[in-house]
């Protein structure tokens, strides 16, 4: 009981603060304002005949993790709305609009009273959330109305709250879940150690998203015309920490190949920054119009939503994050591609990396001079780049089918397809 009190006090504390805050930051702006119209928007969009699957996403990585479930629960449940909640601005400012989905909404604080609300309005016959996002109220209001709830593509630490004393409450809500999904076994056993049954290893569910991109139409013209047939290598999702190895290099090798920056932070100023750093020609999505884009050495990707399909063009990929502390961003958007890759120091907590490391599709370096040798090599050896991009390939195939596992479960254990 203490645990619930200081757990709701602190959501209402977090709730208050963040309303002075959103006037000096644009980010939590946006997440301010949009919560304030999610139940005006559910209130318009879901009638009280309606049925309806609600899947919950921390951000944009998460929805791209779910949405291969959703994909197929739309086309086995068609008469059911699909309505997806976000935390972060960076998931909900994306797919506000997306058509893969019926409702499209901020998830409001996790209090008692919005809980019983958003609720109320959704009516969900099926609740899946992705990953890592618990919310003790929402889960626990879901369980006492007997809504069969899923948390697909899991993974756990021994040393998460959840399994210490101060987390029990945490806890509480994490088995609140009919069934969890989890990506590798280790999670599992971890999910068994501490008194949980009804877990089953799925694998990750991204697998079976990226391997739909092999299916999609990659093309994009400008980048046709910019690449001009030449090696490329694109560096996706950056920050500052990965610039400062992979600079140098862009310096020291202009015109031996084609090079993409798209860096996670798009904001001008930091755009600035790279571009000034830079010694060979430069052109910026932002800026491109009416220039021969064959003419530059290197391309900023100064906007969203265009990296998944730039990967299909490179020869080589540096993914980000892995340099500093941010998080190592998704390596297996390249990796369906065929494609060596490299990534920073810092991927432990990310099995897939240290498993592709292992097998040799990813190579991982600690300073500029390792990166410079690396790259060097694979823009010089197309046999070599083949030969490594095939362990990425392969990697993936081997690992599809997370999503036939859930839904062979939801077929089973709720009435959702009948």
């Amino acid at each position: 009981m203490l645990l619930k009190l200081l757990y709701s006090i602190g959501i209402h504390i977090v709730n208050s603060v963040l309303k002075p805050v959103s006037l000096f930051n644009d980010k939590i702006k946006l997440g301010v304002i949009g919560r304030k119209e999610t139940f005006k928007i559910l209130e318009s969009s879901i009638s009280k005949t309606d049925r309806t699957i609600w899947m919950h996403c921390a951000s944009l990585g998460e929805y791209e993790q779910g949405l291969p479930v959703l994909k197929a629960l739309r086309s086995q449940c068609p008469n059911h709305k699909i309505i997806v909640s976000f935390f972060s601005p960076s998931g909900y400012e994306v797919k506000k609009n997306t058509k893969d989905v019926d409702v499209v909404v901020y998830l409001p604080f996790d209090t008692s009273t919005n809980a019983n609300k958003f609720l109320n309005l959704v009516r969900p016959d099926l609740i899946l959330f992705v990953k890592y996002e618990i919310w003790p109220n929402l889960l626990l209001e879901a369980k006492k109305r007997n809504i069969h709830t899923l948390l697909i593509s899991a993974t756990f630490r021994v040393n998460q709250s959840y399994f210490n004393w101060y987390g029990s409450y945490m806890k509480k809500a994490l088995f609140s879940f009919n069934h969890i999904f989890t990506q590798d076994e280790a999670s599992k056993n971890i999910l068994i150690d501490n008194g949980y049954k009804s877990v089953s290893v799925s694998g990750d569910t991204r697998f079976d998203r990226v391997t739909e991109q092999l299916q999609d139409n990659n093309t994009i013209e400008f980048i046709d015309e910019f690449i001009d047939d030449k090696t490329t290598v694109v560096f996706g999702s950056t920050w500052p920490a990965d610039d400062e190895l992979f600079v140098p290099f862009i310096n020291s090798n202009i015109g031996k190949a084609k090079y993409i920056i798209a860096p996670h932070n798009i904001k001008p100023n930091y755009i600035d920054s790279i571009e000034n750093q830079l010694e060979g020609t430069v052109v910026r999505f932002s800026q491109m119009k009416g220039k021969k884009l064959s003419e530059y050495n290197i391309f900023i990707l100064d906007t969203i939503g265009y990296l998944s399909r730039v990967y299909s063009y490179a020869d080589i990929a540096y993914v980000g994050g892995a340099a500093g502390q941010t998080g190592l961003h998704n390596i297996l958007e390249p990796a369906v591609f065929g494609i060596p890759i490299i990534i920073g120091k810092n991927y432990d907590k990310f099995p897939e990396a240290k498993t592709l490391i292992n097998l040799g599709g990813i190579k991982s370096v600690t300073n500029t001079s390792e990166l410079g040798l690396n790259l060097k090599v694979l823009v010089e050896s197309k046999d070599l780049r083949l030969k490594l991009g095939a362990i990425s390939s392969e990697f993936i195939s081997e690992h599809k089918g997370a999503v036939v596992q859930i839904l062979d479960y939801i077929r089973t254990y709720t009435n959702l397809t009948k």
